[in-house]
């Protein structure tokens, strides 16, 4: 689904940029790829990031005839993956896929070697991510005010575990903790695969990327709430945050950016191909298995999306007084 269709921009400036480019360029992009492209990712194996891209790497190897090999790059809430891609050559054999925190939420919580408005050129956003609030069984309480209440009665006794500082499940919980006056503890992991595996062995008591939704049906969490468009359909019951929280109604997205400079014709030629792919009724179906929907966008569309996420968020860390840890 195009979730981006409202954010439309002319395509005057594409056309003109690729008429100012002359043939040579037109040709590299309609010839494009010629050798195997490298897809960056800036978390480690089994979270949401390797859910996202595998399923489209796999298609795109078919499709365009090359090899899209995958590549971890995780470390520093994502800043590690995506300064490979921001410095990587801008010949279109290099992209970086990520979720938002890590150029809309990261950027406002510590110096970055690259700046991810400037460096990075915006090729599409590829899911929109379901983002838990789920409680390991041991945690008393089934729903999202119990165990708040809960947590109020044990200060600093329980831990929730995200994919790094500045994880969307991070800011949820700092906003919680300032409205609510809660104490927890925050462990922050290399990614999402890893803080996976410490919440199904009771080790932290909350979780929130969308790898957790699988676990839950088994019993082996609670789901609480989620920060979605709308309730889920296999969990009806369960609310979206900002039925709670109003102010709480942002989406959390994984886009794909290519080093500043790559060719517009060869971006274009990307994002619309992942668009296709994302209507594929196989990767819907693996989507959303693991709390993901596939998505698509143009590259300028998610350019105006990123823009407003960046001023959206360092609005919120700032009146939060999130810290980098």
């Amino acid at each position: 689904m195009n979730v981006f269709a409202h954010l439309r921009r002319s395509i005057v400036a594409f056309s003109l940029a690729a008429i100012a480019a002359g043939p040579s360029a037109a040709q590299d992009a309609k010839s494009w790829p010629t050798k195997p492209v490298r897809l960056i990712l800036n978390y480690a194996p089994g979270g949401s990031s390797d859910n996202t891209m595998r399923p489209y790497a796999d298609r795109l190897t078919k499709v365009l005839g090359q090899q899209f090999v995958i590549e971890y790059r995780g470390g520093a809430s994502g800043a590690i993956g995506l300064e490979a891609t921001a410095k990587s050559p801008p010949d279109g054999y290099t992209f970086g896929l990520t979720p938002m925190l890590s150029v809309a939420i990261a950027p406002h919580l510590r110096k970055l070697a690259f700046d991810p408005l400037k460096d990075l050129k915006p090729v599409a956003i590829v899911t929109v991510a379901t983002v838990l609030f789920a409680s390991h069984p041991s945690v008393p309480g089934k729903t999202f005010q119990e165990v708040v209440a809960h947590i109020k009665q044990n200060p600093g006794k329980l831990s929730f575990g995200t994919a790094g500082v500045g994880a969307m499940l991070h800011i949820l919980i700092e906003v919680l903790k300032k409205e609510h006056g809660i104490d927890i503890l925050h462990v922050p992991y290399r990614g999402a695969g890893e803080s996976l595996q410490d919440f199904l062995a009771g080790n932290i008591q909350l979780h929130g990327d969308p790898n957790t939704l699988p676990h839950i049906a088994a019993g082996k969490g609670n789901l609480l709430a989620i920060l979605d468009t709308g309730r889920h359909p296999d969990y009806p019951n369960v609310p979206v945050l900002k039925e709670l929280y109003p102010s709480i109604d942002w989406i959390s997205w994984f886009g794909l950016f290519a080093p500043q400079g790559t060719p517009d014709d060869i971006v274009e030629k990307l994002s619309a191909e992942l668009a296709k792919l994302s209507k594929d009724p196989e990767v819907q179906a693996f989507h959303r298995k693991v709390a993901l929907t596939s998505a698509s966008s143009t590259p300028a569309e998610f350019g105006v999306q990123l823009k407003k996420d960046f001023e959206r968020f360092g609005t919120i860390i700032k009146d939060a007084g999130i810290k980098a840890e």
